[in-house]
């Protein structure tokens, strides 16, 4: 099977390029090869490479400054992947996506499934949540992860700001009142192989039986405050860290109070995620 993974130098698409190694033939292209806020490259490199599968961690990410660019925003997050779903349809390929808890608006303190009502606070999770919808209505097979404060031990995300920050300063006044699950980007990755190895051997009918929306995000719960002491905890560092409210830390972009994600389907389906705590242990260790 020939698959091409878009954004391999992203926190996730790096650990795809490593974990979808054994599913087949992986074709990997980072921004330089195919910017998603570029369609007609983006159609270009689809038909040359005419995969069996299209694997898309590739986004635009910026969620505060994503305000200020909706046009940009919704060109990589909704367009684009639209646009490889039509040329999915085409070529009778498959697509894997990823979304984000900030579908939600974050008004009641449960686990959101699947089928709950969406309602974006802001443009990047309107942005995402167009993408998705744009994939189901290309009507081709499709597996839609949803996850949730992604980190890695590379690129831009929260643990290495913290990290960094935590060894610059002797205290870090974060925000307390944000509840979600953090989520390893090779978990993601992993997961993600798992799920499709299942996909292989029972070709159509998997699929038929499996298309839809799933969330992928660590086992359990945290605050982005409750996150920072675990990692500076766990680094062995001595920063202070100091629970303050969103309205003490104002920003471009309005996060939902409780972004908690129920995994059930997924993990009745196909297999078992980490706790959000064991994740962060394994990765720094």
């Amino acid at each position: 099977m020939k698959i091409l993974l878009t954004g391999s130098t992203g926190q996730v698409g790096y650990e795809l390029a490593r974990s979808l190694q054994g599913l087949g033939d992986v074709v990997a292209v980072d921004r330089n090869v195919m910017d998603l806020s570029n369609l007609d490259q983006v159609r270009d490199v689809i038909r040359t490479v005419r995969p069996q599968l299209i694997v898309n961690p590739a986004a635009y990410t910026a969620v505060d400054k994503a305000e200020s660019e909706p046009e940009l925003a919704y060109r990589v997050n909704a367009e684009a992947p639209g646009l490889m779903a039509q040329e999915a349809k085409l070529l009778g390929a498959a697509m894997v996506h990823y979304s984000t808890d900030y579908v939600f608006d974050g008004s009641d303190p449960s686990p959101r499934g699947e089928d709950d009502a969406t309602g974006p606070l802001n443009v990047y999770g309107a942005s995402k949540l167009a993408g998705e919808q744009a994939i189901a209505a290309a009507g081709i097979d499709h597996l839609i992860f949803r996850t949730s404060w992604v980190y890695g031990m590379r690129g831009k995300n929260f643990l290495l700001t913290m990290m960094r920050l935590a060894k610059e300063r002797e205290e870090l006044k974060v925000v307390a009142d944000q509840h979600g699950a953090p989520t390893w980007s090779r978990t993601i990755a992993d997961t993600t192989a798992l799920v499709l190895a299942q996909a292989g051997p029972a070709g159509a009918d998997w699929w038929r039986q499996n298309s839809g929306v799933y969330h992928l995000s660590a086992q359990g719960q945290t605050t982005w405050f409750e996150f920072t002491q675990a990692i500076v905890e766990a680094a062995g560092l001595s920063c202070r860290v100091l629970p303050i409210g969103s309205a003490d830390y104002p920003t471009p972009a309005r996060r939902p109070q409780y972004s908690v994600m129920s995994s059930e389907r997924l993990v009745s389906r196909f297999c078992h995620l980490p706790d959000w705590k064991q994740a962060l242990h394994l990765c720094m260790g």
